[in-house]
């Protein structure tokens, strides 16, 4: 009677650990994830319900990217080590302007879209040079140094977590930031 159970118990064990590889393996039915975009991974096209704007619907690839900005900057708002390039954004948003917070979440949402495969939205803010360029925008209080775009990315990686972003698709956003690195980072910093 006793190796019967334990016989049953390794029997159900096995079953559970079958349908669980089941489940892990991929469906021929799906999307090959290696020639998908980044934003087709975050949901792509797939309209849902925006949760910040009742009534209304936005993309799913948007939504998971706009999630991730609007978190990432409350993060790079915090980070002591960094938030000394958004002075001007911080006192607007410390006497209730959240303009700035707003045009800034649009446009780095519309850059990281464009920049990670969607096709109905187009970036038109500054390029990075520029948009990292005290001379060429006022917004930005200084000019960026290595050291501090790692902290950004660092940041940008915390809330990807904070958004459950899975870690490989993590590492494509961070390829993604990482691409533009040479033309965000101004400042040499001799040690």
């Amino acid at each position: 009677m006793k190796n019967v159970k334990i016989r049953t118990v390794l029997m159900s064990a096995i079953a559970v650990v079958a349908l669980g590889a089941t489940l892990m393996m991929p469906s021929c039915k799906k999307k090959d994830t290696t020639t998908m975009t980044l934003y087709d991974s975050l949901g792509g096209t797939t309209m849902v319900a925006d949760p910040s704007n009742s009534g209304q619907m936005i993309e799913k690839g948007r939504l998971g990217i706009r999630s991730v900005v609007d978190s990432a900057i409350f993060i790079i708002a915090a980070d002591a080590s960094i938030n000394k390039y958004f002075t001007v954004l911080l006192a607007e948003v410390t006497a209730g302007n959240l303009s700035g917070f707003s045009a800034l979440s649009k446009n780095l949402t519309d850059f990281f879209c464009v920049a990670t495969g969607a096709k109905n939205f187009t970036y038109s803010g500054k390029n990075m040079v520029d948009a990292h360029n005290p001379a060429t925008n006022s917004r930005i209080s200084g000019k960026v140094d290595a050291g501090d775009f790692s902290q950004f990315i660092n940041d940008v990686g915390a809330s990807a977590g904070k958004n459950q972003l899975p870690s490989y698709l993590t590492a494509r956003l961070v390829t993604v930031m990482n691409s533009v690195m040479g033309q965000v980072v101004q400042k040499i910093v001799s040690h």
